[in-house]
């Protein structure tokens, strides 16, 4: 297991974990894909992880498995993703040391 390739803060954690105890229907863990898409080439896939391949990477943070598709991992080696609540509304957040641009709609980033 890798914790440099990814970390979640406790928020994420936690949110990932309701996820999964709630709608997961026996997933294993988390699953982070890259897909391209947007104005700035690609974005962040999330889904639950419902196997783990050999090739996959798996993290373990707050005793939450991330499984990380292996095309995403150059993408995303060194991210950290946190749960952000605000009077707006929630979402999983990506501090991604890659990025080099988002688009102005934060739907997709540039490495």
């Amino acid at each position: 297991m890798d914790r440099s390739l990814l970390t979640l803060t406790e928020a994420a954690a936690r949110r990932v974990r309701y996820l999964l105890e709630s709608k997961g229907g026996g997933a294993k863990g988390l699953r982070l894909a890259v897909k391209p898409r947007g104005c700035s080439g690609f974005s962040y896939h999330l889904d639950f992880a419902r196997t783990i391949e050999p090739e996959d990477r798996v993290v373990e943070c707050f005793g939450v498995t991330v499984v990380v598709d292996p095309q995403a991992v150059p993408l995303v080696a060194g991210t950290e993703v946190d749960w952000v609540e605000d009077p707006l509304g929630a979402q999983f957040v990506f501090r991604n040391p890659n990025e080099k641009a988002r688009c102005g709609c934060g739907e997709s980033f540039k490495v």
